[in-house]
């Protein structure tokens, strides 16, 4: 895939993924279209070696794999992991509050979201809704208003002199969203909006009663180019889209490249866990059960299922912190991230990456093979590191992991920046990890 036609189709992604329950939907289609055959954890399954198969966990969380040989215990499994979440502020239970002839929306914050952006936005409601239909049966749909429904003003200048001074925001005063003006004696349920929003993407599905939901508001403005040479591109999620569209486009990549070759390689796996921003502990997070009871299934025999894993290598993508141009001294100078330098390799001495020196190599080996460039970040010695799922992903099963991602600006709020080039050439270098037959590092 071209840098063009790669860019285009990440932007496209995640212009129709503003939630995580529609980013996986994106993804089965895309993997529906390459041919992987859809699993269901309810039922048996019965995998044919070389075949290519994905299974999702409350619609929110996917595995996609190649069904491995008997030889997998020698070769191992080639992951690559990442999430499918990104900071938000997400619609109470009950949100409605009636205020000065106004109607807004109580949210709360998901996740470490970086807030001032989200004032003065176009904003829209997506997620999933869990209904009783008309015969009586419980059931759930992904909803998607698409058009700018909502707003956050800011309160002006003048009411308060001191805002570009001392500004702190107050979750639960300042974030309500305005939806709509009402009537001193207008009622309103938002239950009901959500109903007929139901009922117009679905014109089978009549709806009797909303039970609950799980909404999330986001910025409508569509992701683009940016710069005199459309050096960088713009767009909300991209922490951490970005990494399932790369992940995601290397396996479909190439499993489609190996059928038409009459040579698939087996053992390779996408996992894209929901709730990594808010700790991953959930049955569908990368703390969670999900990626072990998926090998448990591979793999039913114990011994076996650890040599695969000791033969295997996890790279989990997320993105990193690029060097701010104003705030350069908030890096290392030795480790400073430039956008468009590539893909960071990120390392941290108490584990909060999982990077070690062996699966830096690997990553390095290939790039250089390639001809394509790589960085690497180690966070100021006097700062706090962040983390990802790679260590969480290490402990829990035990698999080498890479931590690595493309350096971006403004991760965590409403509108992030990467360069234009990066996520094609991680893109490119995990293409070739996929096809690699081996990742051993032999001790001399």
């Amino acid at each position: 895939m071209q840098l063009e036609e790669f860019n285009q189709g990440l932007m496209a992604f995640i212009q129709c993924s503003p939630t995580p329950f529609h980013a996986v939907l994106s993804m089965t289609t895309e993997l529906d279209k390459a041919g992987f055959e859809a699993l269901n954890e309810d039922e048996k399954w019965c995998l044919q070696p070389g075949a290519s198969y994905y299974v999702t966990r409350n619609g929110s969380s996917l595995i996609a794999f190649t069904a491995s040989d008997s030889g997998a215990e020698m070769s191992g499994i080639r992951m690559v992991g990442s999430h499918t979440d990104s900071p938000c502020l997400k619609v109470k239970p009950s949100p409605e509050i009636k205020q000065k002839g106004f109607l807004q929306l109580g949210v709360e914050v998901y996740g470490g979201a970086l807030l001032n952006p989200w004032f003065d936005r176009d904003l829209s409601i997506a997620g999933r809704v869990t209904f009783i239909n008309s015969d009586g049966v419980l059931a759930s749909a992904l909803i998607d208003f698409e058009r700018p429904i909502a707003l956050i003003p800011s309160l002006a200048i003048h009411l308060d002199r001191e805002a570009n001074k001392n500004r702190s925001i107050n979750a639960q005063k300042d974030l309500p969203v305005l939806l709509t003006q009402l009537g001193e004696n207008e009622n309103f349920s938002f239950r009901d909006i959500i109903k007929s929003q139901v009922q117009a993407q679905y014109s089978d599905i009549e709806v009797k009663k909303v039970l609950d939901y799980e909404l999330s508001l986001y910025d409508v403005q569509r992701p683009s180019y940016v710069g005199l040479n459309e050096e960088f591109i713009t767009s909300a999620r991209l922490d951490n889209l970005l990494s399932c569209y790369i992940g995601l486009t290397g396996l479909v990549n190439h499993v489609v490249g190996s059928v038409k070759s009459g040579n698939v390689n087996s053992g390779c796996m996408l996992v894209c866990s929901d709730h990594e921003e808010v700790g991953s502990q959930s049955a569908e997070g990368a703390q969670g059960p999900f990626l072990m009871n998926v090998l448990e299934r591979l793999f039913s025999d114990t011994q076996e299922r650890n040599r695969v894993i000791n033969a295997s290598m996890m790279i989990s993508a997320d993105n990193a912190h690029a060097v701010h141009p104003n705030f350069s001294d908030k890096h290392d100078n030795n480790h400073g991230p430039l956008i468009n330098g590539g893909p960071v390799i990120k390392i941290n001495a108490n584990q909060r990456y999982a990077t070690n020196s062996e699966t830096s190599s690997i990553y390095q080996h290939i790039s250089e093979r390639l001809n394509l460039p790589y960085q690497s970040f180690v966070v100021r010695s006097d700062m706090a590191c962040g983390s990802t799922i790679g260590p969480i992903t290490a402990g829990n099963i035990g698999v080498r992991t890479l931590d690595i991602g493309v350096p971006q600006f403004a991760m965590h709020s409403i509108r992030e920046m990467i360069g234009s080039k990066d996520a094609h050439t991680l893109h490119k270098v995990l293409c070739q990890y996929f096809k690699e037959e081996s990742l051993k590092v032999v001790s001399v």
